[in-house]
C-alpha cells in the first residue's frame, strides 16, 4: 500500500520502538543474549602472526566436515536444512550507505564473514521446525592476520552501524540495529554479534558470531523472525570450537 510522505516518519517510529522490543525481550532473563558491548574489548585477541613452522597443517577436507556440528549436538527440534529460509531474500537481500553497514547486510545474505579462499572448507546448515530458526555454520581457513582484521571489524559495528537504514531490492525501507552477544570464550579470538532487521511489523534477529583458532575459523549465524533461541547459538560455538579444537590437534599428531 502507498503510504503519504506524512505517514513515513510514523512508521520510523514505529519501526525503532519494535525493534528496541525485540532486543529488549532477547536479553531478558537469559544470560547467553545480547548486551552492549563493554568499554574494554570483551574479546580476547591474540597477536595476529603468520603460521609458524610448528603451526599445524591445514585441515583436509574430511577433517573439516568432522569437525562440524549436526543436528545431534542442539537436540529437537533442530534438524538438517530443508532450503533458504523464506526471509533471507527479503529482508537481507538490501542496500546502505555506509560502506561498512553495506558490508555487513553482505555477509549475513552469502554467509561469508571471511574473504573467499581456497583452503578446505565445510558448511552444515540447521531449522529449527518449531520457531522457523535457521542456523548456518561453516568451517573455513586463512591467514591468522586475516582473520584477525575480520574480527576486529566486527569489534567496530555496534558502533559504526548501531543502527541504520537499508533498503530492500524491491524499495522497502528497512531498521537496521546491531549490539554486542556475550558469547562463550572459545578459540584464540572471537567476535558476536545480535542483528535486528525490521521491515512493517516484522523484525528478523539473528546472532552472528566468529572465532579464530590458529589459522581456522568458525563462523555461524543463528536467525528468526521473532524471539531467537540464544541457547543453540551457545550450544553451537562452544561444541563446535571445542571439537575443531580435537580435530586440529589429532592433525597436528599425525605429523
Amino acid at each position: 500500500m502507498h503510504r503519504t510522505p506524512a505517514a513515513r516518519p510514523l512508521l520510523v517510529l514505529v519501526l525503532s520502538a519494535a525493534l528496541v522490543l525485540a532486543l529488549s525481550a532477547c536479553s531478558a532473563g537469559d544470560r547467553h543474549d545480547a548486551r552492549q558491548v563493554p568499554t574494554a574489548p570483551a574479546t580476547a585477541q591474540s597477536p595476529a602472526v603468520l603460521p609458524s613452522p610448528t603451526a599445524p597443517p591445514a585441515l583436509t577436507r574430511d577433517q573439516a566436515r568432522a569437525a562440524l556440528i549436526t543436528e545431534a549436538d542442539l537436540g529437537e527440534p533442530w534438524e538438517p536444512t530443508q532450503g533458504a529460509a523464506t526471509w533471507r531474500d527479503g529482508l537481507l537481500k538490501a542496500t546502505a550507505e555506509h560502506p561498512d553497514c553495506q558490508r555487513l547486510l553482505d555477509a549475513l545474505y552469502t554467509e561469508e564473514l571471511f574473504d573467499s579462499a581456497p583452503a578446505p572448507r565445510a558448511t552444515a546448515a540447521l531449522d529449527d521446525g518449531v520457531d522457523g530458526a535457521q542456523l548456518h555454520y561453516r568451517i573455513t581457513a586463512h591467514r591468522a592476520a586475516d582473520l584477525d582484521r575480520t574480527l576486529a571489524w566486527m569489534g567496530t559495528l555496534p558502533d559504526t552501524c548501531g543502527q541504520f537504514p537499508a533498503e530492500t531490492d524491491h524499495g522497502d525501507p528497512l531498521d537496521v540495529q546491531v549490539v554486542g552477544l556475550d558469547v562463550p570464550e572459545a578459540g584464540d579470538a572471537r567476535e558476536a554479534l545480535r542483528v535486528a532487521v525490521g521491515i512493517e511489523d516484522t523484525v528478523l534477529t539473528m546472532d552472528v558470531v566468529a572465532v579464530r583458532l590458529g589459522d581456522d575459523a568458525i563462523s555461524l549465524t543463528n536467525g528468526t523472525l521473532g524471539e531467537i533461541a540464544g541457547d543453540a547459538t551457545w550450544t553451537a560455538l562452544e561444541t563446535g570450537a571445542r571439537r575443531l579444537t580435537e580435530i586440529r590437534r589429532q592433525g597436528r599428531a599425525q605429523v
